[in-house]
């Protein structure tokens, strides 16, 4: 049996490290696209005016609200939840951001009662609105890196929802 001539052995290598390096392209485009549905607000833009400031939200393809913010200047992903009473944090992230764990509190989860702790979110920021000292709960066991923006943060702000995305406006002076 004869070996293929070298030009043909290079042509086949290229061949498949073509149809490689297509495939690899192509799972991350697709990867990109399917991070995008998940949350399409990874970095929002602020609308500042005469007296406030505000960010709209779109919503994904489960009609949630996720965006991409800032607890204590570290990059965080939120997914708003007007029927937490306060912002939850899962513990291990809310170790890495620097946050102490207060005293023990009864939480109702989505996977039932459990046992949160108390804590305080120095800086809290979604696009250009900056929340101070935030109401939190810690809660252990909770495997997520998505923090739950719940109404201790939400109820400083106006927020309305209509046709598929949520405004959220910060008065920096007196409302009108």
């Amino acid at each position: 049996m004869s070996e293929a001539p070298p030009g043909r052995r290079a042509g086949r290598a290229m061949l498949v490290l073509a149809w490689v390096l297509g495939l690899f392209l192509a799972a991350r485009l697709f990867s990109l696209w399917e991070q995008s549905r998940l949350n399409p607000n990874p970095a929002p833009v602020s609308l500042h005016a005469a007296n406030y400031i505000e960010v709209t939200l779109d919503g994904n393809a489960q009609g949630h609200f996720l965006a991409g913010g800032h607890i204590n200047a570290e990059q965080v992903i939120f997914l708003l939840d007007t029927g937490a009473t306060d912002v939850a944090v899962p513990e291990a992230l809310g170790a890495r951001l620097g946050l102490s764990r207060g005293r023990a509190q009864s939480v109702l989860t989505a996977s039932g009662p459990s046992t949160g702790y108390h804590t305080r979110i120095a800086h809290l920021q979604l696009g250009d609105i900056v929340l101070q000292d935030v109401p939190a709960v810690l809660i252990p066991g909770f495997e997520s890196e998505v923090v739950l923006l719940g109404m201790s943060a939400l109820k400083q702000l106006e927020f309305t929802q209509r046709a598929g995305t949520l405004v959220l406006r910060q008065y920096t002076t007196e409302q009108p």
